[in-house]
């Protein structure tokens, strides 16, 4: 989705953990069920680290039941986007509410709606949604219903066959722009305080236009002790057998302009121009970022970060090199290694060397034997040599699982 307005485009996520979640039930643990461990890690954990991956998200909230401060308080990952959890309401309608009243003060422009049993979801999800609010107020991703369906009666016999045809099943986030939603939501409120399940059917009953786009057979929901049992086993079997290697490249270039500093590999150098772009023009990121993209046969920065959109106007280069390294894992892969140069006369970079190695382990999670810096001039050759600019090049070294795809 695609705004210019002066600012930046906000987009916040609401996540939904206010349940007990009784059907999953353990005798062995009362916690429950997004507090419950899904190999090792709180399902809650997960989730909300799954929407914080994604660098488009600029808030979220979380809305808990009342007596569970102390289990998201140990759940919460720490990230800057992640404001204070919200006091859940009696049914699902009216927590979602008070977590659309708590975002209010900051108005975003959308806002995606998440279970916070739904750990799997992905970028690729997201991306879709996104796209779909460009035309309608709201967007759900949801799966066709293969199985055949039968209505069942309160004897247990069944009474008919539903025809499958037109029938999906719908997952979270559904994703919406904000402002309607808070009005269905308060309209909804006024009305039918418990009627809804979802917030689609909220949309639908206020007249809105609401998108089906392609979910994700993955995204599932954990309901039962079941649920958390087929996870577990769903990601030990993503656990790679066989890993192959592949090398991406990337080259980056930015020229100089006014200022008094530049930054090269999410570092501030002192000089005495700047390098002019629509991000903050970090040729080392750039090309890194590239690097992993191309290692990954997955576009490129300009495909992620399109230099037409006003949100990433002066964005952190950080976030971009930080979502690459997301796709790697989402693929199940690993960085094994990262080589950047950077090319130019001025400023020397020797100085900096060590800084721009640490910070580039830091955004990826490497260690700093992983990361290779090096500088190098171009013997007053070309743009570079008549210091007109400055250029990268990168390449990165990835494990994946054999035969993965993009």
């Amino acid at each position: 989705m695609n705004n210019d307005k002066e600012g930046g485009f906000q987009v916040a996520v609401l996540v939904v953990a206010a349940g007990r979640g009784v059907r999953a039930a353990d005798p062995a643990s009362p916690l429950p069920k997004q507090y419950r461990l899904l190999a090792g890690t709180p399902i809650l954990t997960r989730t909300l680290d799954a929407v914080l991956r994604d660098p488009r998200v600029t808030s979220v909230r979380c809305v808990i039941h009342p007596d569970d401060l102390d289990l998201y308080e140990a759940a919460a990952p720490a990230d800057d986007r992640l404001g204070a959890p919200v006091p859940g309401g009696a049914s699902r309608q009216a927590s979602v509410r008070l977590g659309l009243e708590a975002l209010a003060g900051t108005a975003p422009d959308v806002v995606l709606i998440h279970d916070g049993v739904r750990p799997f979801v992905t970028a690729a999800v997201i991306d879709r949604l996104l796209a779909a609010l460009d035309t309608s107020d709201g967007a759900i991703p949801a799966l066709p219903v293969t199985d055949t369906v039968k209505r069942v009666g309160p004897d247990g016999l069944v009474s008919e066959t539903v025809p499958r045809n037109g029938l999906w099943a719908v997952q979270t986030p559904q994703a919406f722009r904000f402002a309607p939603l808070l009005r269905a939501h308060r309209a909804a409120a006024a009305s039918d305080p418990d009627r809804f399940t979802d917030d689609a059917s909220i949309a639908e009953w206020a007249e809105l236009r609401v998108a089906a786009v392609e979910g994700d057979p993955m995204n599932r929901k954990i309901t039962t002790a079941a649920d958390i049992a087929d996870a577990e086993r769903a990601l030990r079997s993503a656990a790679p057998s066989a890993m192959e290697t592949r090398v991406g490249s990337g080259y980056d270039v930015h020229r100089f302009g006014p200022g008094n500093a530049v930054m090269i590999g999410g570092i501030e150098i002192p000089h005495d121009q700047a390098l002019l772009g629509h991000s903050d023009a970090d040729v080392g990121l750039h090309a890194l970022t590239d690097a992993i993209f191309g290692a990954l046969a997955d576009g490129d920065i300009g495909s992620h970060f399109p230099p037409t959109e006003a949100r990433w106007k002066g964005a952190a280069s950080d976030a971009f090199l930080a979502f690459a390294v997301d796709r790697v894992a989402a693929r199940g892969g690993r960085i094994v290694h990262l080589d950047l140069t950077i090319v130019c006369e001025r400023p020397k970079i020797g100085p900096h060397r060590d800084a721009i190695r640490n910070r580039i382990a830091e955004i990826t999670g490497l260690a700093p034997d992983r990361v290779a810096v090096k500088a190098t001039t171009s013997e007053t050759l070309g743009f570079t040599g008549r210091r007109e600019g400055i250029a990268a090049t990168a390449t990165a070294t990835l494990s994946l699982p054999a035969g993965s795809a993009g």
